[in-house]
């Protein structure tokens, strides 16, 4: 994997560059698609790929494990060939995911043993079988296993996690260098940095990170709970000692005002559930503002979805049909708003990116926050 940076805003820390790999190119700042188990949920790859058009979707670990299991995706060729997926993907470690099963698991040094939320069944992640099982999924970027700390979190806590999820990276890296790729490209690794909200763990976590040499990084343990604020603040810390040279990946962030914020911080990838799970309770993102489609405001007004809205469904449905079909439960309420909000997102990045390389991001940026900070 390569990184070329292409541009720098005058005014903030905002970059654009190219992320290429053997999937092809992602130009950042970029959005990826959350593709939980193999899908983004209720979108065909074909409207993913000719709508959307993201260089890059997400898959997570934890759930590609349990179903439909890592000696399926192996005969099927791995995840990009079991989905018919051609571009770019990227796999969460399943810290994450293990974090939020906190009355199911366990965490000890080993590893993390956990019950499943499925069938109730006990399994044991280690960074060491983790890497394996990424390497069987196949991502083009795979992540290190890593401890999510809740919010709020106590400081004594938060060290002593930091400090394993360090241990743990190293027993990644360490692993990795024994077991080859399975499939005819190869995979570039990224490590996460922890220390919840506390500056001097934040920054202490970003230097040990940094000096891992990785050829890409992370920032986790953000967009947990904690106010806007204090994710922009630590998020400062890092960027300020990650390497420029390298991409920088925000996990699980966030709304589109968050992800603006953070490109001025210097973060160059997202991924996030919200345009998916707020699509599928009606609510809609637009340049102006946030609707919640299911709103009797909107029974009469036969004005399309969004008429600046780069997919098909903005313009091909109106506000009182689509509330009409979320009215009557209809699954194509959620497929259309999905579809709708996933286009935002990616129109917003890619707005994000032409106003960086053409020196006026910040005030660009201004700009739209005010817009889309308010209720239609």
């Amino acid at each position: 994997m390569t990184f070329d940076l292409k541009g720098k805003d005058i005014q903030s820390n905002a970059r654009a560059g190219v992320v290429t790999t053997d999937h092809g190119v992602i130009e950042t700042p970029i959005f990826m698609p959350v593709g939980t188990v193999g899908t983004v949920k209720g979108v065909h790859q074909r409207e993913l790929k000719e709508e959307i058009n993201p260089d890059i979707i997400l898959g997570n670990t934890y759930h590609l494990y349990l179903r439909p299991q890592i000696d399926v995706l192996e005969k099927a060729g791995g995840l990009h060939k079991f989905m018919n997926w051609d571009r770019n993907i990227l796999t969460d470690s399943g810290g994450y995911q293990v974090y939020s099963l906190s009355a199911n698991r366990k965490i000890k040094e080993e590893g993390v043993k956990f019950k499943s939320h499925i069938d109730g069944s006990y399994h044991t992640f280690t960074p060491e079988n983790v890497m394996e099982i990424q390497r069987s999924i196949g991502a083009d970027i795979i992540m290190a296993f890593d401890e999510c700390t809740p919010y709020p979190c106590d400081y004594n806590y938060a060290k002593r996690s930091m400090h394993m999820t360090h241990r743990w990276l190293d027993r990644c890296i360490k692993h990795l260098d024994k077991i080859p790729f399975k499939y005819d490209y190869s995979q570039a690794f990224f490590p996460i940095v922890q220390g919840s909200t506390y500056k001097d763990l934040r920054k202490q976590s970003a230097e040990y990170i940094a000096n891992a040499g990785a050829v890409g990084n992370a920032i986790g343990g953000l967009s947990v709970g904690e106010p806007a604020e204090e994710m922009y603040a630590m998020t400062e810390v890092v960027t300020d000692i990650l390497p420029e040279d390298k991409p920088r990946y925000l996990m699980g962030v966030g709304t589109p005002i968050n992800i603006l914020e953070n490109i001025a911080l210097g973060v160059d990838m997202f991924d996030c559930v919200m345009p998916t799970r707020n699509a599928r309770n009606g609510m809609l993102f637009t340049a102006n503002g946030t609707i919640n489609i299911k709103n009797l405001k909107w029974r009469e007004d036969f004005s399309p979805i969004d008429e600046m809205g780069i997919t098909f469904v903005d313009t091909e449905y109106s506000k009182a049909y689509l509330r009409h079909l979320f009215s009557v439960n209809e699954l194509l309420a959620k497929q259309i708003a999905t579809i709708h909000n996933l286009g935002f997102y990616m129109w917003l990045v890619r707005e994000a990116r032409k106003h960086i390389l053409a020196g006026d991001f910040r005030t660009w940026k201004d700009k739209m926050v005010k817009q889309m900070d308010t209720r239609l």
